[in-house]
């Protein structure tokens, strides 16, 4: 409802079309509440990442967004390059799938981590380097003086995330955006990250819009979900309700191709 203290972001018919008219999202309308995790759940081309990057101004080149889309009240369609900068990094965190291209090569871990609070917090280095260790032991980093000190090349994909993750959190963000941040890992790696970001929910209070298209991930984190095909939205709801009875041919053809592909093999 208008108003709702609770309520954090808010889409009404939010829809990006490319340069050349091709819809990529349509008539998208989604609510995520304070400490509440959302997943964003479809096939590859089905607009799920960029729905993430319209939200922080970051969407295709050339690309155009209607409709509405407010963050405690401010509107974010639309918005100016100056207030979509303040927000970035800040009330809102963004975790990529690939923390090797999102990370500086040229850089050293605290560089990237204490820039963010020189830039939004405006710290000196001294107190930005103790905050960015601080993070560092949040996430469970393994030797994090010695991390601090590393550059992204000499981590493994684990460790990267974990510092992608510490980057994300420096500034408490009320919504973290996260883009398949468990792909590239292996599977005890991805389940240490998904327990993590579940910590630190509860920790921060932080909201969590989740794009993966692994069921197993939605069931083990999310709140609710809503799954896209072509940019439109197939199916809304809890997570328990849509993974029990979809409504929607889409939605029961989707998760039962799933249900195949997890039964196991017949030696």
């Amino acid at each position: 409802m208008p108003g709702d203290p609770e309520l954090l972001l808010e889409l009404h018919y939010l829809s990006l079309t490319r340069a050349t008219g091709q819809p990529v999202l349509q008539d998208i309308n989604l609510d995520v509440k304070r400490g509440e995790i959302v997943a964003v759940v479809g096939e590859s081309g089905s607009g799920k990442s960029q729905l993430l990057l319209s939200l922080l101004g970051l969407a295709m080149t050339g690309s155009r967004t209607s409709g509405s889309a407010r963050f405690l009240g401010d509107q974010l369609v639309g918005a100016s390059e100056s207030l979509l900068r303040r927000l970035r990094g800040d009330r809102i965190s963004m975790l990529f799938q690939d923390p090797m291209s999102a990370l500086n090569p040229y850089l050293t871990i605290s560089r990237q981590l204490t820039e963010v609070l020189e830039t939004h917090r405006q710290m000196g280095a001294p107190d930005a380097r103790v905050r960015a260790l601080e993070a560092l032991r949040t996430v469970h980093m393994s030797d994090p003086e010695q991390v601090l000190r590393q550059y992204p090349h000499e981590l493994s994909g684990g460790m990267r995330q974990r510092a992608m993750i510490a980057m994300a959190i420096l500034s408490e963000p009320d919504l973290l955006l996260a883009d398949e941040p468990t792909t590239a890992l292996d599977v005890t790696t991805q389940a240490a990250i998904l327990d993590l970001l579940l910590e630190l929910r509860e920790r921060l209070g932080m909201s969590i819009l989740l794009v993966t298209h692994d069921m197993g991930v939605v069931a083990r984190t999310a709140d609710r979900m809503l799954i896209l095909k072509e940019g439109r939205v197939m199916e809304q709801g809890s997570v328990a309700q849509v993974l029990a009875a979809p409504t929607s041919v889409y939605g029961a053809e989707l998760l039962e191709s799933v249900r195949r592909l997890e039964q196991p093999r017949v030696q």
